[in-house]
């Protein structure tokens, strides 16, 4: 991962030991989950620092799109389990203030207001699959394989389980939350995990090519219509949901991106913000 982003152009923006992150001209931010000797697993350190890259990517103006991606062969294995084992030695306050720091990590992803991608090579496991839900897309290949894991190890998918049952539905969830069965492919498409598997030898370039359209869209447009969906989830059409949805088309109409969109339509012409995208 490391090399094909390298081969890109992109500098290694900030560099940890478990997390990396790679900022495009365009605005696409790669944030990399770097311990490909635990197949990516985290531990506490990793969900500092996952947390505190997509804190740090909210307030960066010149971050337009995050691709989340796992170094080597595979995209995240869940929690690393010596970590895991370690922790069942702590007492019950020590074990929920880390699960804890897990939660807020997912719940920030889940949150984030800029677009999300999830780049899965290879497997997601346990909480691996978390962050797969918690992103706004998700795309593999063939060989991508995912699974709900925890229960094959006496473990809980307790902290994921609210993104998950929201990305696959509930009754997928039933069933594979309580067989761990493992999902391939285009069964993990048909079950809601992904949105779509490209060809091994595409994956890099399909990835981009979503990443890149996404940026060219208006940046302000991007995140409203991301806190409208976020809004809206389960939400029965009632008044009140009908009163947003009118609240938020009055304000962009008279925002000066929605003016330049129209404006720069009617004109034939790029929108500002994509000339300056092209820059």
């Amino acid at each position: 991962m490391i090399t094909y982003l390298t081969d890109l152009g992109l500098s290694n923006n900030v560099s940890h030991e478990n997390v990396q992150e790679f900022l495009s001209p365009d605005g696409v931010l790669y944030v990399v989950m770097n311990r490909p000797e635990v197949q990516n697993a985290f531990n506490s350190e990793q969900i500092v620092l996952l947390t505190e890259t997509l804190e740090n990517a909210e307030s960066n103006p010149e971050v337009k799109v995050v691709v989340l991606c796992g170094e080597g062969k595979n995209f995240c294995a869940g929690g690393d389990i010596n970590y895991m084992q370690n922790m069942g030695q702590n007492s019950f306050q020590e074990n929920k203030e880390d699960a804890l720091q897990l939660a807020h990590l997912m719940h920030t992803l889940n949150e984030f207001p800029k677009p999300t991608i999830a780049r899965v090579n290879g497997a997601a496991y346990g909480g691996g699959v978390g962050l797969v839900c918690c992103c706004d897309m998700a795309f593999g290949t063939e060989e991508t394989k995912i699974c709900l894991s925890e229960v094959k190890i006496g473990m809980v998918p307790a902290t994921i389980g609210p993104y998950v049952i929201n990305a696959i539905g509930l009754r997928n969830a039933h069933r594979l939350m309580l067989t761990a069965e493992v999902m391939q492919g285009q069964e993990a498409v048909n079950c809601n995990f992904l949105n779509d598997i490209f060809p091994t030898t595409e994956f890099n370039e399909k990835v981009d090519a979503v990443a890149l359209k996404i940026t060219t869209n208006a940046p302000n447009a991007l995140q409203v219509t991301k806190s409208v969906l976020l809004n809206l989830a389960h939400q029965p059409v009632d008044e009140g949901v009908i009163d947003y949805t009118a609240d938020v088309i009055a304000n962009v109409r008279e925002s000066d991106e929605g003016k330049e969109g129209l404006t720069s339509f009617l004109e034939k012409r790029k929108p500002n913000w994509s000339t300056q995208n092209s820059k």
